[in-house]
């Protein structure tokens, strides 16, 4: 813990506030940098929250220019201050800003940010970090165009052989086939998956599969990615929440779902939302995906992006076009499928399912989004 004092900084404007925490954008009245101030009050009994402690002592050893970093950890008798430094906004609201009319970004955004998202993840899982909690609230975003992970409250150091956790992680849409039918024994696949329903939401604006309890999340899952079986993904009977009535769905096309998705993103994609753990990319995989080939071998820097923009002043001219205008699907090209070889060749959806489940997922997102709202740009509370 650092001898720093609280009164070095000052309170601007409370961000947040939720089960254990407030979240204050403060100043550094020495330095006059902006920061984000991380208030935990400490119960006399039951002491410093678990979260808190997981999460500071795994922060002081990540630092990378894609996870945000936490500055100090000031003690006193009745309260734990955490200094990290301030972000912007996050993800989900930087789509809402500045994305189409339905939050979707363009393309080249997009890719900037995987990028990003991708060395972030990385670098956690080089160091034998899993993060098991992405989501776009969780990815802070500075004005700048930065993508940096933030919210480190639910991650875990991991070992070899792989431990044995809790299935309770991962926010409920972005959370994986594996661990939705009861799995303990993940790793990294797990943020893997997440990663691919973030890209999935920045190419529309909008959650792929927004689920309302953790049934309703696989059978959404099996409807876009087909019910697995045993063929396609042997051990499955096995897990704690498989049930042999599942309904059966075929896999579908991705594109039909995402019109803005090229062949190449389509791949990587692909990749990710792998249902079985053990076919997902890795996050070295995806980060050297041909995708991501004019960052890693082109020598574009994923801000190039950003300096192109006037961001505020262009986002009106932004909300006016629509993405599947953005991009025309061309002839798929040869690329390899990385869907399991066994699985039934992808049919595309009718367009009134596609409606109907629209309507259906509308008022659910609407009412997990309310519930989201004491979260103050990834710092979690």
């Amino acid at each position: 813990m650092s001898s720093t004092s609280s009164s070095q900084f000052q309170q601007l404007e409370k961000l947040g506030e939720g089960t254990y925490a407030t979240v204050y954008k403060g100043r550094n009245r020495q330095l006059g940098t902006l920061v984000a101030l991380k208030e935990i009050n400490l119960d006399s009994e039951e002491g410093t929250p678990s979260t808190a402690i997981r999460e500071i002592s795994l922060m002081k050893e990540l630092r990378h220019e894609n996870i945000v970093t936490l500055y100090d950890v000031i003690h006193t008798e009745n309260k734990l201050t955490l200094v990290f430094e301030y972000m912007d906004e996050d993800l989900k609201k930087y789509m809402d800003a500045y994305g189409y009319k339905n939050g979707a970004l363009d393309p080249q955004v997009v890719k900037s940010f995987m990028f990003q998202l991708l060395k972030g993840i990385a670098f956690c899982h080089d160091n034998r970090v899993l993060h098991r909690d992405l989501k776009p609230q969780n990815l802070l975003i500075s004005h700048k165009g930065a993508l940096k992970l933030g919210d480190f409250g639910l991650a875990r150091a991991f070992g070899i052989p792989v431990n044995t956790f809790s299935n309770e992680v991962v926010t409920l849409w972005y959370r994986s086939p594996d661990v939705l039918l009861g799995s303990r024994n993940y790793s990294t696949s797990i943020d893997m998956w997440s990663a691919g329903c973030i890209l999935a939401e920045m190419f529309t604006g909008k959650p792929l599969f927004p689920g309302s309890s953790n049934e309703d999340q696989l059978m959404k899952i099996f409807r876009i990615m087909g019910t697995p079986n045993e063929r396609t993904w042997p051990g499955v009977s096995s897990y704690p929440n498989y049930k042999s009535n599942f309904d059966v769905f075929i896999p579908q096309d991705l594109r039909i779902l995402i019109p803005s998705l090229d062949n190449v993103a389509l791949n990587l994609l692909q990749g990710l939302l792998q249902m079985r753990p053990d076919m997902r990319f890795s996050a070295r995989q995806a980060l050297n995906h041909p995708w991501m080939d004019e960052y890693n071998r082109g020598g574009k820097s994923p801000f190039d992006v950003f300096q192109r923009q006037q961001q505020p002043q262009q986002s009106q001219a932004h909300n006016s076009q629509d993405p599947q205008n953005i991009q025309n699907i061309q002839n798929p090209q040869n690329l390899e499928n990385p869907q399991n070889p066994e699985n039934p060749q992808q049919q595309p959806l009718q367009q009134q399912q596609l409606q109907q489940q629209q309507l259906q997922s509308n008022q659910q997102q609407q009412q997990q989004q309310q519930q989201q709202q004491t979260q103050a740009y990834g710092y979690q509370m």
